[in-house]
């Protein structure tokens, strides 16, 4: 190798661990040791070098966490050793019995117990490699699952190092799903594994890790809010949460809901590695994985049992779900010999919390605003103890909840607080000691915040705010608007955003273009140059196209693609004002929906919000601000008018944008899956499933060629 290429392999090897190192310190060890905006530094100038240099790039840089293109499915792997379920146990007595079986299975030996928090995720396996090189034998001392001694050859070397080479869910136990570029996202999974490290741990090149993928509370927070914000339904809790995000199909959607990941089973060739369970999770945390510190070796059942009702009272501390408590045998030699009770080893059991419930009064029913303008009825209860934390508040979800339930102030109600975040009604209590309550709940008429009309839409279940710059929704307008898919202000995130809100510098979004220099400086961790380029995205975001301001207004149920069509039917802002403000209802619903996907339901929502006197009023600040307010009316063509496509595999001539643009602008439209309402299918090479459930619905298929001919 030249010695300038020489030069260049050292500088990106020298990034590359730099940029591992501090991931390490960040994602694992929550000890980071430079700023957000150094690290990203680093990773720039690597993805300059790499830019520069692409045969230099491996699967293993950090710049390739998120890339590729979206996948068509799942393919089904069978798992190295079935990944087990565990039988529970649900009080002190259960667990007690477990423990004495264990002793008198185990006879004379001292039974030693690993006890770790039992997290609320999805299981997960991952497999690394070192590319087959050096495997050698499996070294003195291993076990197989069991428990049972296997022959004692020399050691495996580890000098070549390892990688990420596979994830696969747990999906039945011996056949999960490969979910490995999604697993490549999740920051605290190791990308590769260098030779002394591994030597560090005591590791061969070849390994399995199991563990748990889970989304972290806060990580979940913000999902649900953007979820939220853009009017999609919210997850039930992290759990689901983190199910879901394992399985999309795009790997940049996992790597958006910051999944983490934590070990807590080590295999090598399927077998248990370690002479103790403690010791391969030592193994496993010096080979570089997050594992949970809060665990213990317990050297009696009482020992086990403080730790057990300790977490118990202290989990709505944790950043994280859990479940319960898993204890496992510490002494592997002795698996073999306690074996397994149908599906589920007898060396270890989970302990499972009660859920967290409680009977309390309700005393009275507030109104809490969301940020989309969605009105909640929150029941104020009397406290109530519940799970560690005591609890005056609980979500009635919405007006159909209360009147399903029946509920009414005065009521006994039964409150949880189970995998969701916020405690919920579950049911009324109606007995001779909680007497039933008399007075009716009603939603307002107007906005409890800002006093504008709140409107609900036949078939719907919400009460909405339809004003825009209602206090309770202007951060998330805000965010919203400044986005990148919107607005595209570079810099106005979360931080900034919630200063100029807190400061009542921003009131509503057309509040943005009145912003100084001055204004900014103000601000806490703001200097002259980051201030300077804020002021500058803010200019440069005027000159963004119509259909980008639309979409700002944060109308509900108008997303990107739906305010695209309306700029392109309309041509400019004052007409589309003019549609949705027509003095009669029907005229204006009619003229709305002249436009491509804009139904009755979408319609009556572009209309509330022109009718509402302060939208219009914000409207007329933005023109005067410089935003674009005209575009070039188009009518897309009727070719493909009510014929709707789904694209699969990888075509020829155009890229699956160019494609779809096309079919839309002859006025098909285009799919993500496959159903009976599928017109034709158009694949190209390596077209996977869809291709496949396509033939099974009878769906006709089409090439790039019967494509374009449909076009011509």
């Amino acid at each position: 190798m030249p010695t300038a290429a020489k030069d260049v392999q050292h500088k990106i090897d020298q990034l590359r661990d730099q940029i591992r190192y501090h991931e390490h310190r960040y994602y694992v060890l929550d000890e980071p040791e430079i700023s957000d905006a150094e690290f990203d530094a680093l990773v720039n100038r690597l993805k300059g070098l790499e830019k520069e240099h692409p045969e230099l790039i491996t699967p293993d840089s950090p710049t390739q966490r998120v890339g590729g293109k979206p996948r068509e499915g799942f393919v089904k792997v069978e798992h190295s050793t079935p990944m087990l379920s565990l039988d529970n146990a649900y009080n002190e007595q259960e667990l007690r019995e477990w423990a004495r079986r264990v002793q008198e299975l185990a006879g004379n030996n001292d039974i030693q117990y690993v006890c770790e928090l039992k997290l609320d995720g999805l299981s997960m396996a991952l497999r690394y490699t070192g590319n087959g090189a050096n495997r050698g034998e499996i070294p003195v001392g291993e076990r197989d699952l069991f428990g049972n001694d296997v022959a004692a050859p020399p050691l495996r070397s580890n000098h070549v190092g390892s990688r990420f080479l596979q994830a696969i869910t747990r999906g039945d136990g011996s056949v999960g799903e490969d979910v490995t570029p999604n697993l490549r996202t999740v920051r605290s999974v190791p990308l590769s594994i260098s030779p002394e490290t591994l030597g560090k741990a005591g590791l061969p090149p070849d390994f399995e890790v199991r563990g748990e993928v889970i989304m972290p509370t806060r990580s979940f927070e913000r999902m649900n809010e953007e979820r939220e914000r853009l009017g999609q339904s919210k997850f039930a809790n992290p759990r689901n949460a983190a199910a879901g995000a394992v399985r999309v199909l795009e790997p940049n959607i996992t790597a958006q809901r910051r999944l983490d990941f934590y070990a807590y089973f080590l295999l090598v060739d399927g077998r248990v590695y370690k002479q103790s369970h403690s010791d391969a999770l030592e193994a496993l945390q010096a080979a570089g994985f997050k594992v949970n510190p809060k665990q213990c070796v317990a050297n009696s059942f009482d020992e086990m049992w403080k730790f057990i009702s300790g977490w118990e009272e202290k989990r709505d501390t944790l950043p994280y779900e859990i479940d319960g408590i898993v204890i496992k045998v510490n002494r592997t030699s002795l698996w073999g010999r306690l074996g397994f009770t149908g599906k589920a080893p007898r060396w270890a059991i989970a302990y499972k919390y009660a859920a967290r419930s409680g009977v309390t009064k309700i005393e009275d029913v507030l109104v809490q605003v969301g940020r989309t303008g969605k009105l909640t009825p929150v029941a104020a209860l009397k406290p109530v103890p519940i799970g560690g934390t005591t609890v005056s508040r609980a979500t009635l979800h919405n007006m159909d909840f209360v009147t399903n339930l029946g509920i009414k102030i005065g009521d006994w109600v039964q409150v949880e607080r189970g995998g969701d975040v916020i405690p919920k009604v579950v049911k009324v209590i109606d007995d001779k000691d909680h007497p039933r309550g008399n007075r009716e709940f009603h939603m307002p008429e107007r906005c409890p915040v800002c006093g504008s009309h709140v409107v609900r839409e036949e078939g719907e279940a919400d009460y909405r705010c339809v004003n825009v710059n209602c206090p309770a929704k202007l951060r998330e307008s805000v965010l919203h608007f400044a986005s990148r898919s919107v607005m595209n202000i570079e810099g106005m995130g979360d931080v900034l955003v919630n200063q100029l809100t807190d400061k009542e510098l921003v009131k509503n979004i057309a509040d943005i273009y009145s912003l100084t220099k001055a204004h900014l400086l103000s601000l806490d961790r703001m200097g002259a140059k980051s201030a300077q380029n804020v002021l500058d995205e803010i200019e440069d975001s005027k000159k963004l196209p119509l259909e980008r301001v639309i979409f700002g207004l944060g109308i509900r149920m108008v997303g990107e693609r739906t305010a695209e069509f309306l700029a392109e039917h309309f041509g400019s802002m004052d007409a589309l004002i003019a549609a949705a403000t027509l003095p009669g209802e029907e005229a204006s619903i009619a003229e709305l929906q002249q436009v491509g996907e804009v139904g009755p339901r979408i319609a009556r929502s572009i209309r509330e919000f022109f009718l509402e006197e302060s939208n219009r009023e914000l409207i007329e600040r933005l023109r005067k601000a410089g935003l674009t307010f005209t575009g070039q009316k188009k009518e897309r063509g009727t070719k493909l008018a009510g014929k709707t496509f789904v694209l699969t595999g990888t075509l020829a001539k155009h890229t699956r944008d160019e494609a779809k643009k096309l079919i839309e602008d002859a006025g098909g439209k285009v799919s993500g899956s496959v159903s009976k309402k599928t017109d034709y299918v158009v694949a190209g090479e390596d077209a996977g499933s869809k291709l496949d459930k396509a033939r099974q619905l009878g769906v006709q298929v089409l090439t790039e060629g019967d494509l374009e001919s449909m076009l011509s």
